[in-house]
């Protein structure tokens, strides 16, 4: 399982439509909601689909501790 957090920017292997293949996580858990940062169109993915298409992560924001 790959530790993803909100804010996070990754890369998936296959482009958005506008040709982006960059994306932001907006929130975790068993779906991920990612948005294209592209064209700012927002998407639910499940976390084993994200798993299985994620090519690299590109920035990652840390966990601060807070709950």
């Amino acid at each position: 399982m790959i530790k993803l957090n909100v804010g996070d920017i990754v890369r998936l292997r296959k482009s958005h439509p506008c040709g982006s293949t960059d994306w932001k996580v907006m929130r975790t858990g068993m779906d991920f909601r990612i948005q294209c940062l592209g064209c700012q169109h927002q998407a639910w993915i499940p976390r084993i689909k994200l798993e299985r298409n994620l090519k690299v992560i590109l920035q990652s924001v840390e966990e601060n501790g807070m709950n």
